[in-house]
């Protein structure tokens, strides 16, 4: 399948299709153990993992967004900026007003600023006592730009979810740019690369945050993982409305109190009620149509 994607100029989709089965695979493994795949995975401490709401908008949006999340249980946060100094201010400095002890903010540029404006961003953004900031430059960066940004931040650098292969996870962590490392086992691979590279992150000093932003399968799949790894870091949970993620996790490993509780089911914990899917494709169907 390697060799497809190269041939088809769309590694991606060739990576996500392979990740999706090699989740599938150790699911089934643990499933057979008799054990939940955190188990499986060689975790040993089955205390809550640490969650943040993510995908939160800019604006008057952001602050609304965090205390909704608030209400559901969150107290971290993911904020999307990059869209100008004096917007993105206006943006971050009401959520920090609003902010309770021990509740912390992350910033998400998505890859929006070339080398001189994530200069300029990340001392603009000195101001606020931030927990990260992700992606100010494009993942296929040279790494002396990676360097000066990170020289340059207050703030701690996170990327990963951009990143594929095992060596461009070997030459993030050896260059010691980010302080936190975020690959995504949904899209490139699985358990059977993502786990190594987890410990690789953790050994470093390094914190792993997995990424991820789709259904409800991949993401017991990333709490699984950061279970099993631990190192401190945090579990990316989309705050966004997401069906295909709902009826499956929200009711059985809802967000209490910044934490996410470890289930002791076999494999992912959870057997999706497909009739709920059918009636969302259906009701999708209706609007569509």
């Amino acid at each position: 399948m390697h060799l497809w994607g190269l041939q088809a100029g769309e590694p991606g989709s060739f990576s996500a299709a392979l990740a999706g089965a090699d989740l599938a695979l150790h699911d089934l493994a643990a499933r057979r153990a008799g054990v939940p795949l955190w188990r499986h995975w060689g975790g040993t401490d089955a205390s809550p993992v640490a969650v943040y709401a993510s995908g939160l908008n800019p604006d008057a949006q952001a602050l609304a967004q965090v205390e909704e999340a608030r209400s559901r249980g969150y107290r971290n946060f993911k904020i999307k900026i990059g869209f100008g100094e004096q917007r993105d201010l206006a943006t971050l400095r009401p959520v920090f007003a609003s902010l309770r002890e021990g509740e912390r903010v992350m910033v998400d540029i998505n890859q929006g600023w070339d080398l001189r404006a994530a200069m300029r961003g990340v001392q603009v953004l000195g101001e606020l006592p931030l927990t990260w900031i992700e992606e100010p430059l494009a993942a296929d960066r040279p790494s002396w730009e990676w360097a000066q940004v990170s020289g340059a931040s207050r703030a701690p650098l996170a990327a990963g979810e951009n990143l594929r292969g095992m060596a461009a996870y070997q030459q993030a962590v050896a260059e010691h740019h980010l302080g936190f490392v975020q690959p995504d086992c949904a899209k490139w691979g699985g358990a059977s690369a993502t786990l190594p590279v987890a410990r690789a992150v953790v050994a470093a000093g390094r914190a792993y945050c997995p990424h991820f932003l789709a259904g409800g399968i991949g993401q017991l799949a990333s709490l699984h993982l950061l279970a099993a790894v631990r190192g401190g870091g945090f579990l990316e949970v989309d705050a966004n409305p997401n069906p295909l993620r709902s009826v499956i996790i929200d009711a059985v490993v809802p967000v209490r109190d910044g934490v996410m509780a470890l289930r002791e089911g076999p494999g992912l914990g959870v057997v999706p009620d497909m009739a709920q899917f059918e009636r969302f494709v259906a009701a999708r169907t209706v609007r569509s149509s």
